[in-house]
């Protein structure tokens, strides 16, 4: 029997990266391929204060709530903001299950079949699949060690004319890449001349390594470029931070993409959980984020610092990367040198039989796919495993 599905499925494909986690059940793999926070780094006491707290204080954690979000939360997640250089009112932002969903919320407001998106080339494998579920048709902007290159994002805006344009500018999945101050106004500056939504994802920004945060997100610098405000939409999130089991995000947009995202929220799941924004609400008030955020950038500077130096001695010139200064990834491409491997999708394999695992690159991109490139996490493994994974890279590069 054939079951009449809804043709925006043949859109989309399976997750490449779900896939591939199936092949994760050998006993002694060593997996860097997987996008998620180390749950060793959660601050489990932390959490289970400001849940008690929550059940024990806020009479409404267990109802239902506002779909725009429980609002000491939208309060806590404000005074967040402001400490990275954002001035708002905390009704201008939305709770969202994640930041996954705030990227469904645009898909349903803003794309109709056949409209043009412009996307980093790579870019986060379920916002491919999300925007293309709602019939988007993807426009790749190509992305350098300093993120997406603006000469090209403008030629492709005037030739496009996209709904909007998707951005990670913060270490960004997969690329690691930061953009710069320059091109972050650079942006900021397009959006306004051509009128063209920017949307900036942010999971990642907190991340970063050593003592010099990246530069300000889009969101804060709109306040140097008049009239970009109007014309962003920013995703938050506190899943590689805190816990992504809590499933918190949020979307800070102009009044009028809040009001529909509500709308299309009120459709999908009433409301973000109640408890769990009780609970994060409580967990910022408690001030242990800062204490959190230290511990994390300084373990995740330590593994990528490690990954980093391992791919350098075990693979040398068949490899090349930039070093990450924050995030959860490394972006590497294999050359060929001295005849090597070159095709990434060819060397997860051999890689697989050595008992290491990472993703191939090619379904990063939503357009002309580079089979050469691979993304490498170095998040869930400690040292020892990082210089393990890769000497088995090494072997699998060096196999048949």
């Amino acid at each position: 029997m054939s079951l009449p599905f809804a043709s925006r499925l043949q859109n989309v494909e399976t997750s490449a990266i779900r896939e591939l986690f199936k092949l994760l059940g050998k006993p002694g793999i060593v997996s860097f391929a997987g996008g998620f926070p180390d749950s060793a780094m959660f601050d489990v006491e932390g959490i289970a204060q400001a849940s008690a707290r929550a059940l024990a204080e806020e009479p409404g954690a267990l109802q239902y709530g506002a779909t725009e979000g429980y609002e000491p939360l939208r309060e806590q997640l404000a005074a967040f903001m402001a400490t990275k250089g954002v001035e708002m009112a905390p009704q201008g932002l939305v709770v969202t299950t994640g930041s996954q969903q705030a990227l469904d919320l645009i898909g349903k407001t803003f794309i109709d079949p056949g409209d043009k998106v412009i996307v980093e080339g790579p870019t986060f494998l379920a916002t491919i699949q999300c925007f293309r579920l709602y019939g988007a048709d993807l426009v790749s902007a190509p992305v350098d060690g300093e993120g997406v290159r603006t000469d090209e994002l403008e030629r492709l805006i005037v030739e496009h004319r996209p709904k909007f344009v998707y951005l990670i500018p913060t270490f960004g999945n997969p690329s690691g890449a930061l953009l710069n101050r320059e091109r972050r106004r650079r942006v900021l500056e397009l959006a306004v001349r051509y009128q063209t939504v920017v949307v900036e994802d942010d999971p990642y920004g907190d991340l970063y390594f050593g003592d010099t945060p990246p530069p300000p997100s889009l969101l804060a610098l709109t306040a140097e470029v008049p009239g970009s405000r109007d014309l962003l939409v920013h995703c938050g999130s506190l899943s590689k931070v805190l816990s992504p089991g809590l499933r918190v995000g949020w979307m800070v947009a102009p009044p009028a993409v809040l009001a529909n995202a509500v709308m299309c929220k009120q459709f999908s799941d009433a409301h973000t959980s109640t408890f769990a924004q009780a609970t994060a609400a409580q967990y910022l008030k408690s001030g242990r984020m800062p204490a959190t955020l230290a511990t994390v950038r300084r373990v995740y500077g330590e593994r990528a610092t490690a990954m980093g130096a391992a791919l350098q001695r075990e693979l040398g010139n068949a490899i090349t990367f930039t070093q990450p200064r924050g995030g959860l990834f490394f972006w590497a491409a294999l050359t060929g040198a001295g005849g090597t491997l070159a095709d990434a999708r060819v060397f997860a394999q051999r890689a697989i039989a050595e008992n290491v695992a990472f993703v191939p690159g090619a379904p990063f991109f939503a357009t002309a796919p580079d089979v050469s490139t691979l993304r490498l996490s170095f998040a869930t493994a400690d040292l020892a495993k990082i210089e393990e994974g890769v000497r088995r890279l090494g072997r699998a590069l060096r196999a048949g």
